[in-house]
């Protein structure tokens, strides 16, 4: 089969993050992530990430939502690019999102 250059993703399955703590700060509301195997999560490709932990209520809803995985922290963005914040979060559950490492890229789907 020929590829013509179209990149593939995702070769080795949908990775699945679950969410073990949720912290919020006056800066952002921050899910830490645990993955099952190290280094599961693609360069490039699609992730289930169970947020199954709510967030605390009275937090603000104009915080950003970020992730956390093995020390390294980031935001997600929804459709358009915009961060996704406290008001955009639909409650306990999974998520797909498309992950980038090389461009810095998590956007739920």
């Amino acid at each position: 089969m020929m590829n013509y250059g179209t990149p593939i993703v995702n070769n080795r399955g949908i990775a699945v993050l679950d969410a073990t703590a949720v912290s919020v700060t006056t800066d952002a509301v921050t899910f830490t992530l645990i993955e099952p195997m190290r280094n599961c999560v693609p360069v490039r490709g699609l992730v289930l990430v169970n947020l199954n932990l709510p967030i605390p209520e009275g937090t603000t809803d104009t915080l950003p939502i970020v992730l956390s995985l093995h020390g390294f922290t980031t935001g997600i963005t929804l459709k358009g690019g915009t961060e996704m914040t406290v008001a955009d979060f639909d409650g306990i559950g999974f998520y797909l999102m498309y992950y980038d490492r090389l461009n810095d890229v998590l956007q739920v789907i």
